[in-house]
């Protein structure tokens, strides 16, 4: 099998300016299309896409029951669904191309339509873990906090669960995005990774003063020590020189931020590791402020807030998005709805319920006009 087809190669490049420069899409989606079209190319011996056929799309689709992800496993639902949608989404531009309209039917794409059973699966909602306050006091007390870069890992987690930023966020935040004495960060869209390059303004979630503390104590560190400035990244890189035995080490903090958001990743693990926990992802974080604002939020006001704090245009994202009631909560709310209802309506003015009834029940039966005994018609 050819290594490469150049004519696919060129198609591949336009596509790929296409969905950066008209559908303005994000480097990863376009990276995960073109991990899908070069699976398809794989199963079709690299063939060029001017000689599609249907045929090729019906092979492909029974052969990714067959594949198998990193781990060895078959491939999830969730990815057939995604690959196959890509695909579909490329070949209906193909199809519009000058040189393949002839060529290629936009009806010929709808072979990569994942079937109904696999979008279902892919689509259905899982309860993840979520760490509790508790949990993440725990980690925060056990990580060492002496070095530079101690310091930073222990301050990346409690900035974390102090504004819930994503990791995207964390990665590219700049020192100038933070104000202490406000107790707020500045997630602008035109400097900080934020999803969809939005931009707002986050203030601090009350979750305790320990957290705070510790990212305190870190900006002191990077300001007073470090003489690090308002444009120097909020968690820079690890700066790796030679070290006595002419081995790369880390040996403190670099002025450049990270390229990805793996290191920030490798961070959390590493840290509920050591604290006997299993690992809760940076995102898992706001769920757990979501579930912290259910149960303190005591208005509509203050739960729109809450959700306009964690960056959502509509406090319905958090509520339907991120606050699905937990397994055991939802057994417990079971549980109690099988005890005797007056055991469970506490304010209850049974007597005035009783009264209102049956004002509404004589209101009902006589209206104005009728005879005492005649119903109204």
């Amino acid at each position: 099998m050819p290594k490469y087809c150049p004519e696919n190669e060129r198609v591949k490049r336009d596509y790929s300016f296409f969905l950066q420069a008209a559908a303005g899409k994000q480097e990863a989606t376009i990276d995960a299309a073109l991990r899908a079209i070069e699976r398809f190319e794989t199963s079709t011996g690299r063939r060029p896409f001017s000689k599609f056929h249907v045929e090729q799309a019906r092979s492909f689709r029974a052969g990714l029951l067959d594949l198998t992800g990193r781990d060895g496993k078959p491939m999830s639902a969730a990815t057939i669904t995604t690959t196959l949608k890509h695909l579909r989404n490329f070949f209906l531009w193909l199809s519009r191309e000058p040189g393949f309209r002839s060529r290629l039917n936009s009806n010929d794409a709808n072979y990569f339509t994942p079937s109904e059973q696999d979008r279902r699966i892919a689509g259905a909602r899982r309860e993840g873990p979520v760490p509790t306050p508790d949990d993440i006091a725990h980690v925060l007390r056990v990580m060492p906090s002496t070095t530079a870069i101690e310091k930073r890992n222990r301050a990346v987690i409690a900035f974390a669960i102090l504004t819930g930023a994503r990791d995207g966020a964390l990665a590219s935040l700049r020192l100038k995005h933070v104000n202490l004495a406000a107790r707020t960060v500045f997630q602008d869209g035109r400097e900080v990774n934020t999803k969809r390059r939005k931009t707002f303004v986050t203030h601090f979630f009350p979750i305790g003063a320990e957290p705070l503390d510790i990212v305190a104590d870190y900006i002191a560190t990077l300001t007073g020590e470090l003489g690090f400035g308002p444009d120097d990244p909020l968690f820079p890189s690890t700066l790796m020189a030679q070290s006595e035995g002419r081995n790369f080490a880390a040996v403190g903090l670099a002025r450049t931020p990270w390229r990805t958001t793996g290191p920030i990743r490798d961070i959390f693990r590493d840290a509920f590791a050591a604290a006997g926990l299993p690992y809760f992802n940076p995102h898992s974080f706001r769920k757990t402020l979501v579930r912290l604002g259910e149960s303190i939020c005591q208005s509509p006001e203050e739960w729109k807030a809450w959700s306009q704090n964690l960056g959502h245009e509509s406090e319905m994202t958090t509520f339907v998005g991120y606050g699905q009631v937990p397994g055991h909560r939802q057994a417990e709310i079971i549980r109690s709805l099988s005890s005797p209802a007056p055991a469970r309506i506490k304010g209850l003015d049974i007597a005035a319920l009783e009264a209102f009834l049956e004002s509404a029940k004589a209101a009902g039966q006589t209206s104005p006009g009728c005879k005492p005994g005649e119903t109204a018609t």
